[in-house]
């Protein structure tokens, strides 16, 4: 049945109504008093400050935020794999590229963040500071969003620098968790101010001329200062830009032969285990298990493959890795490679990262290597010794140090 237009809305149809109408509804108007220090009026004079401004900087801004968050949700999902997640072996370098891309484009939004917040903050002051029950809501939510995007680029500085005293939580939840609040809030702000933003940027390009600088000069500064800070951190993952790298907290050749360590033995305190002459890794199967000493590891067949670590942290080096391919140790316990998951334990009595899920298109791949030399010598303590994980396209935190049990479960 259709309703005719002269029919009264009632129910929950009118109930709405009358919320939506209240939120709009005008608030009283503070006294004038009030209006003092930045709520002045004629406070900001900066011609520069304008929408169309504000809606450029705020597409770069939503651009580089789209892309930092896809690629560290791709991050969360390899470490954290759901039921349904499904991560590839190949291209051995893809994980390398996405975080680092992720890495990049966070450090390059900082610029893009600071010149966005300048340009829209004489608004916090405008005046009356709340006008209705939805732009107070509107208002809060932009806060929120602001301190949540600030939150993620400081947290993210902290992290790729290794400084975690001033954050007393564990970075990787606290990120991931705050990114989704940014991309919710983004998303409502967009909507709020979308017909704002298409106005603002379809208007003519031209700008009178005026002394001093313009808007062209100040967005080509940001695009400058953008492209520096890319510059001079990317050299932590692409080796031709490394002598460039003067940003960076790492770089890719500096460490124990030639390739950088973010936990050391000693920082894992599995020097002594690692050292103890009846080391022996033990490979449990579903219907067998096996015990080798460094010597029987050795007389296996070894493989040679040059992959990257690929660190979290943005930086990433190649090294040439040898040692006993992972499908040939489940063979061993009588299990198919193929159709396996091995479960890889370290030394490490504990810590978030000490044993890690191997998949089957990962336990099957001829490239998945626990590894006993690098570079053509016995493996140095710190990235390793005496056998360790490394496995095509896999975050570093994965790549388990310190061997010592492989569980393999599956179809045999």
């Amino acid at each position: 049945m259709v309703r005719h237009p002269d029919t009264p809305v009632t129910g929950r149809a009118a109930a709405l109504r009358r919320l939506t109408q209240w939120c709009l509804a005008p608030l009283p108007a503070p006294p004038v008093a009030l209006r003092r220090g930045p709520l002045r009026p004629g406070l900001f004079r900066s011609r520069l400050r304008s929408t169309r401004l504000s809606s450029q900087l705020g597409v770069a801004l939503g651009v580089a935020f789209a892309v930092c968050f896809a690629t560290g949700l791709l991050s969360h999902l390899i470490q954290h794999p759901p039921g349904w997640f499904w991560w590839p072996t190949r291209p051995v370098g893809l994980y390398r590229f996405t975080q680092g891309l992720h890495v990049a484009t966070g450090l390059a939004a900082i610029p893009l963040l600071g010149v966005k917040l300048w340009s829209v903050y004489p608004h916090l002051f405008s005046w009356p500071p709340v006008r209705s029950i939805a732009h107070a809501a509107e208002r809060a939510g932009t806060g929120l969003l602001v301190a949540a995007a600030l939150f993620l680029l400081v947290s993210g500085v902290l992290n790729i620098s290794r400084w975690y005293a001033p954050m007393p939580f564990f970075f990787t939840a606290g990120h991931y968790w705050v990114a989704w609040l940014v991309v919710g809030g983004l998303l409502v702000h967009i909507g709020v101010h979308l017909p704002a933003v298409r106005a603002a940027l379809a208007r003519p390009t031209g700008e009178p001329r005026q002394d001093g600088l313009n808007r062209r000069a100040l967005l080509g500064g940001v695009a400058a200062a953008s492209g520096l800070i890319t510059l001079t951190t990317v050299g932590q993952t692409l080796r031709p830009f490394t002598g460039l790298a003067v940003l960076a907290p790492r770089h890719p050749d500096i460490g124990p032969q030639g390739l950088p360590v973010n936990r050391t033995a000693a920082g894992a305190r599995v020097r002594a285990a690692a050292l103890d002459p009846a080391y022996r890794l033990r490979v449990t199967g579903p219907d067998r298990s096996v015990s080798l000493d460094l010597a029987a590891l050795n007389r296996l067949p070894q493989y040679t493959a040059d992959l990257p670590i690929a660190c979290v942290e943005g930086w990433s080096a190649i090294g040439t890795w040898t040692g006993v391919r992972l499908g040939d140790l489940v063979a061993l316990v009588g299990a198919d490679p193929r159709r396996s998951t091995a479960t890889v334990e370290s030394l490490q009595v504990g810590g978030r990262y000490r044993a890690c899920t191997v998949p089957p298109e990962h336990v099957g791949d001829p490239l998945t290597l626990v590894a006993l030399r690098l570079g053509g010598e016995p493996l140095h303590l710190d990235h390793g010794y005496p056998a360790r994980l490394i496995a095509a396209n896999r975050p570093g935190v994965l790549q388990t140090k310190w061997i010592s049990r492989i569980t393999v479960s599956g179809t045999s």
